[in-house]
């Protein structure tokens, strides 16, 4: 009886190791191989065919202090929010939430940004906020009332607005 089984293996091997190419001629895979097939495998095994690629856990980290940077022009309003060593968290301006032209610099666009940089910032835990504004624009004020009604504690207000000492000569004024 095990005679059979090992002829009945042996002939099944044979089947599968006949090939046919294109025109329809049967080629012998046991003696000639391209090597195609030898490739094929190594890869295999090292991916693992069917396997699901391993992603690597996001490690949350929970900052529970940071920094407020409000720029505040005649044009946008974008408010980016970090840590306490620079590290950007969430960021949003009026032209991202879809504002054109002049009501991006609306103080109702500037409560939009902040309402939307919280939604993105939530997941990191902030409580604590140092608040660095710049630029004269309308959404300045607007923007740091938002951050106070969405429950932040604002350690800090600083204004880091450019100012010139006498510098380059500046623009000649705009006449409208």
């Amino acid at each position: 009886m095990p005679d059979k089984k090992e002829e009945n293996k042996k002939e099944e091997e044979k089947k599968d190791s006949i090939v046919k190419d294109k025109t329809g001629k049967i080629l012998d895979t046991e003696n000639k191989s391209d090597g195609k097939d030898e490739k094929k495998e190594k890869k295999e095994k090292k991916t693992g065919e069917g396997a699901k690629p391993v992603k690597k856990k996001k490690i949350r980290r929970q900052v529970q202090r940071g920094r407020a940077y409000i720029k505040s022009t005649y044009n946008n309003t974008i408010v980016s929010l970090t840590d306490l060593h620079g590290n950007l968290l969430a960021w949003s301006s009026a032209g991202v939430l879809g504002f054109k032209g002049a009501k991006k610099a609306t103080t109702f666009a500037a409560t939009q940004i902040v309402s939307d940089v919280t939604e993105k910032a939530e997941k990191f835990g902030l409580k604590d906020l140092e608040v660095y504004v710049k630029g004269i624009g309308s959404g300045r004020e607007a923007a740091i009332r938002a951050l106070i009604q969405k429950g932040f504690n604002l350690t800090l207000i600083k204004d880091k607005t450019p100012i010139p000492h006498n510098g380059c000569r500046s623009r000649k004024p705009r006449r409208v």
